[in-house]
């Protein structure tokens, strides 16, 4: 059937777009001249056109595989994080988010905890079953052991939800004692450390893949297979203020863990990894922490878009370390997520940026860059080797510098160099909980607020 559109609209390919780009431009460049005027030279070390047509995706020849890498089903949990610093009071606001929109909740216990026992945990968890809302828990690794054993006296039947914490000895242990609960993920590779250092997209992505190799080849080599493994496994990405670079981010981390467990003779789908996307502490600004709502908007889009299977949206004071109005804030992060699904209606399809030629070739240049990286690492000896040697923090070090310089040279960070407001008390953030990790913890704004 002929469009209705055709015949008011010509067709038009890139040799038309290109003449009358020579044509606005007012330049006698040749068109291949004028067109490197207009590229953007990323910080992932490739160029990106600012056209893009269906002839490109038909020169992809990757785009099949980056396709059928991604999530086969449409939605996403909407998982707000709660620090918890009081059993009952915290219990309250857990099951208060529950009944306002919440489908899973993100619990950041505090360092200090002496020892986990069940009177605790039944008072923070009272009311919450864990069969039908899944929890994920941030604790440092060494509490990991003792709190799945209180857990599954507290709920003995099938749990949801896991660990977002680092991969420790009893990662192993603990990852045989709940395979009865294949919804429960006991295997945690996040790129929060690498995205708040500094990292680019394409740091993010390697990094984050050579240390989940890391921990792979410590789990099988303590007898388990990558079917036991793979389900058990969630990997937390940080999503930055990027949109489009941020999609793509997602779509790409499916392929690169598509080629990883094929490297291990499994031919376990890429969507059987859990993904939890969270929006972006580094790019927040607290001189004017209102404009956080416009970043941390773009972000859960580019996440749910990328195809996150669980959304954490912080709140736009998180940057301050204390609210005024911590009900308020928590409430709108929250309703970030609804209004991303009952009004824009984006849970309605599974890979809505598929067939987009920008997004597709961003996705593709990502894979490869990530994966030259990646190797990199994996010749120096794996993750742990590179980092201990110093060449993972150097090349976080050199890109958070680039990222600085280009705001020096004008770059804008809204609420911070530009459309300022400044407010009263403004702290540095602190993580409820410290990585245990020897690289920096950074936020872009800091230096210039």
């Amino acid at each position: 059937m002929v469009s209705f559109f055709s015949t008011i609209f010509p067709s038009a390919d890139k040799s038309d777009w290109m003449a009358q780009v020579l044509k606005e431009l007012k330049v006698t460049q040749t068109s291949e001249d004028a067109l490197e005027s207009l590229r953007w030279h990323s910080p992932e070390g490739f160029s990106v056109d600012p056209y893009y047509t269906a002839d490109d995706l038909t020169q992809l020849s990757s785009i099949q595989t980056i396709q059928a890498a991604q999530k086969q089903t449409p939605g996403w949990l909407n998982a707000p994080e709660y620090v918890v610093a009081n059993d009952k009071s915290t219990n309250a606001s857990l099951r208060d988010a529950l009944t306002r929109g919440a489908d899973a909740l993100v619990l950041s216990m505090p360092s200090a905890q002496p020892d986990w026992t069940t009177e605790s945990l039944s008072r923070l968890l009272n009311g919450i079953k864990l069969s039908e809302t899944p929890i994920f828990v941030r604790l440092p690794a060494e509490q990991t052991a003792r709190f799945v054993e209180v857990l599954k006296t507290v709920a003995p039947y099938q749990l949801k939800g896991g660990l977002l914490t680092d991969t420790s000895e009893s990662t192993a242990t603990i990852t045989r004692q709940t395979l009865d609960s294949p919804q429960f993920r006991t295997i945690c590779a996040s790129s929060h450390a690498f995205h708040n250092a500094g990292a680019t997209a394409s740091q993010e992505l390697a990094f984050t893949l050579a240390s989940l190799t890391d921990t792979y080849d410590q789990l099988t080599d303590n007898g388990l297979t990558l079917e036991q493994i793979i389900p058990k496994t969630v990997i937390s990405l940080s999503v930055g203020t990027s949109y489009f670079l941020e999609i793509a981010k997602l779509r790409a981390l499916r392929v690169l863990l598509g080629r990883l467990i094929t490297a291990y003779s499994s031919s376990i789908h890429p969507s059987s990894f859990f993904v939890q996307g969270q929006t972006s502490t580094f790019y927040d600004a607290a001189a004017t922490a209102n404009t956080n709502l416009l970043r941390a908007t773009t972000e859960a889009m580019a996440a749910v878009i990328g195809g996150c299977d669980a959304l954490t949206i912080h709140p736009y004071d998180t940057v301050l370390g204390t609210s005024t109005n911590p009900d308020f804030s928590a409430r709108i992060a929250r309703n970030v997520s609804i209004l991303l699904k009952d009004e824009c209606y984006l849970d309605k399809v599974a890979d809505p940026a598929a067939g987009s030629y920008y997004i597709e070739t961003l996705t593709a240049k990502l894979v490869e860059t990530a994966w030259t990286l990646f190797m990199s690492v994996e010749e120096k000896g794996g993750f742990a080797k590179a980092l201990a040697s110093g060449f993972i923090s150097a090349e976080l070090d050199k890109a958070y510098q680039e990222k600085v310089e280009a705001v020096r040279a004008g770059k804008v960070l809204v609420g911070v160099t530009k459309f300022r407001l400044d407010e009263s008390g403004s702290p540095s953030y602190t993580p409820p909980v410290a990585s245990e990790t020897v690289l920096p913890s950074r936020r872009l704004a800091k230096a210039f607020e």
